[in-house]
């Protein structure tokens, strides 16, 4: 008798430890035919998934789901019939944190660890993907192919609004690559030929010396902004119009097991209103992601410990927060994820990112040795980035792009050794970095309460530290 109990004790804790097992969505991707305009597939990969019944909502309305081995799942979708918003699950009373699920076609694809290798730069490359950036006078997707089929090749990602055409090329190692670019990039309707480089996991730009105290932050007097625009924004003389605002946060995830992000794993309805964040879940707090998002949409009782969105929300009309990376395929998948999301709403981009060409010096001299590109790379993201920035100012010019100048202590502003922050466009602004100045006892409000961060890129290009 005893021996049961226990054994009936034990599968019902089992039980329940695998129903309070956190639901969480860890990917969301396009798969299958990324250039079908009938039917959209997507994949999610997901954590805490059970034997009861599973329900998949897109922006509250349920969405039919197969479910497969590993928590995984595939969804596919009528563009006729939906729009891009939020999606989540919902199981046993569980909800999962919510992704944004884009029905634009922006999609590159990743190098697996097997397709690529170290240039004589030492540099992680990809083999056999190569991104081309066809002449406006040429329908990109059609001569994308017929160069595809010319060389081998097959077409297999799409930067479709700036004529941008991913290739996989019949090349086994980077002899064989190289051969393949250069006769690629002859061809007179081929204005560029990007080349990534970068691993599946690469850390993101961070800056590398200790983290500020707590009691640093009062230099950005982030209360003080708050507390003006709670009072002006209401204010009757002049009026301001508020309106709900998309912001996009080109990362990777979010930890919504973190105490700032778990009230996002509920409802949100940005037009109570309200800060919205949607994002895939994160392993850690420490990824940077969270660290950027918390900036703006951290949630906490203590008002200094608040993002700057979710501490404005009385005053506004909402905001949503869109985490998004498209994929691990580095810069060129950063701008398909920008891409996506301006065509999604979104007004305000942050690129907390950037990247410097091999053989940049700092300030002292030095050479800088942390995400460094070759010349080819560069010469190919910069064409892109000069791509996206083009369509932006025709298409959206209401869009503005808010970039890092950079952790590497070089100039911000040499567009042949540092992007995308050396860029002269009035929809990029570039933010350097600032902390406490200890020399001198003077108030908060006094010039030389702070300096810059010994870390922080320099030079002209930055707008605002």
């Amino acid at each position: 008798m005893y021996r049961l109990s226990a054994l009936a004790l034990t599968f019902g804790l089992g039980t329940a430890t695998a129903a309070e097992q956190p639901l969480r969505i860890k990917d969301l991707q396009r798969c299958g035919d990324l250039f079908s305009t009938e039917q959209l597939t997507y994949c999610l990969r997901s954590e805490g998934l059970d034997s009861s019944s599973l329900e998949v909502r897109l922006s509250g309305e349920a969405v039919d789901i197969r479910q497969e081995d590993g928590g995984r799942l595939r969804l596919t979708l009528s563009p006729d019939g939906h729009q891009s918003g939020p999606l989540w699950l919902e199981q046993g009373g569980r909800r999962s944190n919510p992704v944004w699920l884009t029905l634009n076609g922006s999609h590159v694809l990743a190098a697996g660890p097997d397709a690529v290798a170290k240039n004589m730069d030492g540099l992680t490359t990809y083999v056999n993907l190569v991104s081309l950036i066809i002449e406006e006078d040429h329908d990109g997707l059609e001569e994308s192919q017929r160069l595809a089929t010319k060389y081998g090749a097959e077409v297999v990602g799409a930067i479709a609004p700036l004529n941008t055409y991913q290739l996989r090329l019949p090349a086994s190692n980077l002899t064989e690559r190289d051969a393949l670019v250069l006769r690629l990039g002859s061809e007179t309707s081929v204005d560029a030929v990007v080349v990534e480089e970068s691993g599946a996991e690469e850390p993101v730009e961070e800056d590398q010396q200790s983290k500020p105290r707590n009691s640093e932050w009062v230099a950005n007097r982030f209360l003080d902004a708050v507390d003006f625009y709670l009072h002006r924004l209401p204010a009757k003389e002049p009026p301001i119009n508020t309106h709900p605002v998309r912001i996009g946060i080109v990362e990777r995830d979010v930890d919504f097991d973190s105490p700032e992000f778990t009230a996002y794993l509920g409802p949100c309805a940005p037009a109570k209103p309200r800060t919205c964040v949607y994002a895939r879940d994160a392993a850690s707090p420490a990824d940077h992601g969270t660290s950027v998002t918390g900036i703006l949409a951290a949630r906490s009782v203590d008002p200094g410990d608040s993002g700057f969105l979710s501490a404005l929300e009385p005053a506004s009309s909402g905001f949503e927060v869109i985490v998004e990376r498209n994929s691990d395929a580095g810069i060129t998948a950063n701008v398909a994820a920008s891409v996506n999301l301006v065509e999604d709403g979104v007004r305000v981009l942050n690129w907390s990112w950037g990247i410097h060409r091999v053989g940049t010096l700092d300030v002292d001299g030095e050479e800088i040795d942390s995400l460094v590109r070759s010349g080819v790379a560069m010469s190919g993201y910069e064409e892109l980035l000069e791509e996206f920035f083009l369509w932006l100012r025709r298409e959206h010019p209401d869009v503005v792009v808010v970039n890092s100048a950079g952790n590497g202590s070089a100039h911000s502003g040499q567009d042949d050794y540092r992007l995308p922050s050396s860029f002269i466009t009035e929809q990029l602004l570039v933010v350097g970095a600032h902390q406490r100045a200890f020399t001198k006892n003077v108030p908060v409000e006094h010039p030389s309460y702070v300096t810059k961060r010994p870390s922080s890129n320099i030079d002209m290009r930055v707008d605002i530290t």
